[in-house]
């Protein structure tokens, strides 16, 4: 099991496309996946939209990812790496007229 810590850095959060975003890749890997906040310990599946929009996780919110499976050192990575890098990109085309 790998267990890291993260901050949602991007202005919109853990949205509906955010979410979208993170569900497709979550579920490329066998392992399973889950985000727990650590202001109030609420837990969601990686691999269900409707789990990490209960999240409600807003810009600054820092959360555990726990990823248990066999490629669970890929996945806990790449994860990590889309909600910490690329998620901002869905912030900038949302801003586009």
């Amino acid at each position: 099991m790998q267990r890291r810590t993260l901050l949602v850095k991007n202005r919109l959060g853990l949205h509906a496309r955010a979410a979208a975003k993170i569900v497709r890749l979550s579920n490329q890997f066998k392992s399973e996946l889950i985000l727990q906040r650590c202001d109030n310990g609420r837990r969601g599946d990686a691999k269900s939209i409707l789990s990490i929009l209960a999240l409600a996780a807003t810009q600054g919110t820092a959360l555990v990812l726990t990823a248990s499976g066999e490629d669970e050192d890929l996945a806990i990575r790449q994860v990590i790496h889309l909600i910490e890098h690329q998620l901002e990109e869905d912030d900038e085309r949302e801003r586009e007229p």
